[in-house]
């Protein structure tokens, strides 16, 4: 199944074990989130039960029964107890909960895309190694067609005793250096696939036989590229999402000074059918009876000392946190401008090769055309094709380090936009 670049990494979005994991945290804190706003209001208890009680008739002024608990004579009763507090007022415990809960869903977002950044900056390296090393096998290819056109030449020179032995060793020591090379591509080749099947979970995944390609994003001052990881880079959302978090965590725990107050709502109903009935409200009758109530409810939990020492916990934490904050945005600005310098030296290197690239296929041009008139001998054939053959390969080879500075630069930058789609 042949999919290019783009298709390669929605599959690795969609498929790989690390960016499935950090979904899966995402999911948890969401969950949390929702019990946070619903655990609030869902202080409510309901407790019941069935028992056995024994015959009692009468009033309070006589009953014909003793008080023995257990008689020839029982029943069965039950009972049921609602009760509960609906929160009016917590001096910010409840909104404050909620602004940490979502602070943390907010981190977990940004660590989906942490992980996807990075799962995608593998995917990028699979890829293009895979198109060096075929690209890399191509060349050998072409070059040692070459070269065995000139060795049997040669052989058949030196056969003739009209050739050099000495030169012809030199042509068959390149050649079996050229059969090394194209071991090495090979192995590349297959191991750069098995990473790509392997990020995909894709068993038959290929990729397009394109050549290599330099990016096309062309690069702009280092300044856009800062600008652009203060907005994107997900390490920096999750360290500005933790600052909101341990923020709230801090009034959260200064809120805790003060009492709830709310509602409190009591509903019970019991009933025994072999107990009589008290009718006078003034007579105690846990018998039989419905009741409810509800009223304004105050609870202050009285720990002051303790939970001044929660406080500054939790001042000291948010302490850390703003550090980690500016430490995260020193450390990914620095990160910025060394993938910046990675790319301006990458293109510089390539453009450098290109231009050798170009010399040595001129030189080899201009040999085979002397052999093909008798002004140059095969022997001559040796150097340019080592030139052109050396050059091209540093040019295949710089074309993948631009590609990898400039998803780097990317991921430093949170930017996958300017990373190198593969066409």
């Amino acid at each position: 199944m042949v999919h290019d670049l783009p298709g390669v990494l929605a599959l690795a979005d969609r498929n790989h074990p690390n960016v499935a994991v950090a979904r899966a945290k995402l999911d948890q804190v969401r969950a949390q989130l929702d019990e946070a706003r619903f655990a609030p209001f869902s202080q409510f208890k309901l407790t019941g039960g069935v028992a056995l009680a024994p015959t009692v008739r009468g009033n309070n002024v006589f009953s014909p029964n003793t008080d023995v608990s257990l008689t020839s004579s029982l029943g069965v009763g039950w009972r049921v107890n609602i009760d509960g507090v609906i929160p009016l007022w917590t001096f910010g415990k409840i909104t404050n909960l909620w602004d940490a809960a979502e602070a943390n869903v907010r981190v977990n977002q940004a660590s989906v895309e942490k992980e996807r950044d990075a799962v995608r900056l593998d995917v990028r390296k699979a890829y293009f190694g895979l198109q060096l090393a075929r690209d890399s096998r191509s060349l050998l290819v072409d070059v040692r067609a070459e070269m065995d056109k000139a060795l049997r030449r040669l052989e058949e020179q030196v056969e003739r005793e009209e050739g050099d032995p000495i030169e012809l060793l030199k042509l068959q020591t390149f050649g079996a250096e050229l059969e090394a090379r194209g071991a090495e591509a090979d192995k590349y080749i297959s191991v750069a696939l098995a990473g790509l099947r392997f990020y995909t979970g894709v068993a038959d995944l290929d990729i397009p036989d394109l050549p290599i390609r330099p990016p096309k994003h062309r690069l702009g001052h280092v300044t856009r590229y800062l600008t652009a990881a203060r907005l994107y880079r997900p390490e920096l959302a999750q360290a500005r999402a933790g600052f909101d978090a341990r923020s709230a965590q801090v009034r959260l725990a200064r809120a805790q000074l003060f009492p709830d107050i709310g509602i409190a709502v009591q509903v019970g109903v019991s009933a025994a059918p072999e107990v009589a009935d008290q009718l006078n409200p003034f007579t105690n009758d846990p018998g039989n009876f419905f009741h409810y109530s509800a009223a304004l409810a105050l609870q202050w939990k009285l720990d002051l000392l303790p939970q001044a020492a929660r406080i500054r916990a939790a001042e000291a934490q948010l302490e850390e946190m703003a550090a980690t904050q500016r430490f995260a945005m020193g450390g990914v600005a620095t990160e910025v401008e060394t993938a910046y310098a990675e790319v301006v030296e990458a293109q510089k290197r390539l453009d450098a090769y290109s231009k050798a690239t170009k010399y040595g296929k001129r030189w080899l041009v201009m040999v085979q055309q002397g052999i093909d008139v008798g002004t140059m001998t095969d022997k001559d054939l040796i150097d340019p094709a080592k030139a052109y053959a050396t050059n091209r390969f540093n040019q295949l080879n710089a074309t993948m380090d631009l590609d990898m500075a400039m998803s780097r630069l990317a991921k430093a930058t949170g930017w996958d936009a300017i990373a190198p789609d593969g066409t």
